[in-house]
């Protein structure tokens, strides 16, 4: 990539991220509720004076124009304030919870990716068959699942019933004190739950796109030549026929990353998983705005990143974007 463009996207992702938060300001301090009336609540005191004195030790007093500046002007120093409810830098409190989120989001959009491609692959390839209905007919149930209730099932029959997995949290208590191999291992049985429930939706969207497209794909032009050459089904199948299938399944996985980061609340909440999600619960029932601004902020530049590497897998994919 030359240097001109690069320079020019860099831009263009310094300025998305200042209209994001700005657009995150707006919507935060649009939502219903006094955090101040909160902090003095939860201190016992909610006289006049001291919702006052609150405000003015917040800023909250100020004209909300100075608010939106300061603000933005922490964005700048990647100052990202202090909680109200915790009394802690948000910066703190977010790189303590981002590596869990990353964590399981992760492993949950390549699991959804890769199960999503390859069913997605076969139900395609074997179109019409038994076992197209029952990729097609599977995806479709996991799709109108919610995802909670796919989460408490999970739990009742590989943690309660067949007592496989744990069911709640991120390591056990004593895993610290086993190694670090141990330490990993049971971080990894932990994580199984939560990334399966939260990447089966995605996975039979993923699936179904992919069918659509390798069925598509399959009567181009360039396939009946392929076989009219006389290759094997093998390299007409990984050479031209999944390669160009898969292309609309990258660029939707792209735009689909907000979502799944989204949805990690929930998932997080349902295990008791110490990520960035129940963060976000808590923050929102406390009216903690700086909590929130930061986790709005910090999951936005996720995705912008996420998109970035969505967009270099598919220069990869398709060698016909790796000269632009």
């Amino acid at each position: 990539m030359p240097l001109r463009a690069f320079l020019s996207r860099l831009a263009g992702i310094v300025v998305t991220i200042f209209v994001i938060a700005t657009i995150n300001f707006v919507l935060v301090r649009a939502a219903p509720g006094d955090p101040a009336a909160v902090i003095a609540g939860q201190s016992g005191a909610t006289d006049e004076v001291f919702l006052q004195q609150v405000r003015a030790e917040y800023g909250l007093d100020k004209p909300y124009v100075a608010q939106l500046g300061a603000y933005l002007g922490k964005v700048a120093t990647l100052d990202l304030g202090y909680s109200y409810r915790l009394r802690r830098p948000v910066k703190d409190l977010l790189a303590e919870r981002l590596g869990p989120t990353l964590l399981l989001t992760l492993s949950a959009f390549l699991l959804s990716l890769s199960g999503g491609v390859i069913f997605g692959a076969l139900a395609g390839i074997r179109h019409g068959k038994w076992s197209d209905l029952a990729i097609s007919l599977l995806a479709l149930v996991l799709y109108a699942t919610p995802v909670f209730w796919l989460g408490l099932m999970l739990v009742l029959l590989f943690s309660i019933q067949l007592e496989w997995l744990p069911a709640f949290g991120y390591t056990d208590i004593r895993a610290g004190q086993l190694g670090t191999m141990a330490y990993a291992l049971d971080v990894l049985k932990h994580l199984c739950l939560p990334a399966v429930t939260l990447g089966a939706i995605y996975m039979a969207v993923y699936a179904r796109l992919m069918r659509a497209s390798v069925i598509e794909v399959a009567a181009e032009d360039y396939i009946k030549t392929a076989r009219a050459k006389g290759l094997k089904e093998g390299a007409i199948l990984r050479g031209h026929m999944l390669r160009n299938a898969s292309l609309p399944v990258i660029t939707f996985a792209g735009l689909q990353v907000g979502a799944m980061i989204g949805g990690a609340v929930v998932v997080e909440t349902v295990f008791s998983w110490p990520g960035l999600g129940r963060l976000t619960f808590d923050a929102v029932t406390s009216r903690d705005y700086p909590v929130l601004l930061g986790l709005f902020l910090v999951m936005s530049v996720l995705v912008i990143c996420v998109n970035l590497l969505t967009d270099l897998i598919h220069r990869l994919v398709d060698p016909r974007l790796a000269v632009r």
